[in-house]
């Protein structure tokens, strides 16, 4: 095969492999997203857990974590997780939706949060070595945790077990 042969073919085949995958695209749910517009005029940092979706929801300027269940595409109660004074920055939800793992900013410190539905209770999660975390992950069975820290101005990622 002449040498300028192989590379064309390559090209050629990858070409198709690519776009045959492109076909069928993302596409929003043009139901749940008119349901999720109900209560929040715009939502970051989303997060899935088989039947919920958690994110930031912000709504008239103030920013909540908000879980919808996917079933109903209606917001679950939190009560005891968005406090007045803090901010959230990133939110993540267990597979069965009873965990939450959370980062927020509060009175200048920003804090890394599980929050437990079934007993409606937030508990601070300590980080050791000391840092600043910024984005987390919760594990499918709520066990747990993979969080960004800032330390020294070097970005690490810590995996935490849960009790």
């Amino acid at each position: 095969m002449k040498g300028w042969l192989r590379p064309v073919i390559l090209a050629s085949v990858l070409g198709i492999s690519i776009s045959g995958c492109s076909g069928s695209g993302m596409r929003p749910q043009p139901g749940l997203n008119s349901a999720l517009r109900r209560s929040a005029d715009s939502r970051r940092q989303p997060a899935l857990g088989q039947q919920w979706l958690v994110s930031v929801a912000s709504r008239n300027g103030r920013e909540r974590i908000e879980l919808v269940d996917l079933r109903t595409r209606q917001p679950v109660p939190l009560p005891g997780l968005n406090q007045a004074g803090s901010q959230p920055v990133s939110a993540s939800v267990s597979a069965n939706g009873k965990r939450i793992a959370l980062v927020r900013t509060r009175e200048g410190r920003t804090e890394l949060m599980l929050y437990r539905r079934s007993a409606g209770a937030l508990q601070r999660l300590p980080i050791e070595p000391s840092g600043v975390p910024r984005e987390v992950s919760l594990d499918g069975e709520g066990k747990r945790l993979a969080v960004q820290v800032s330390r020294q101005g070097r970005w690490d990622v810590d995996v935490i077990r849960l009790p």
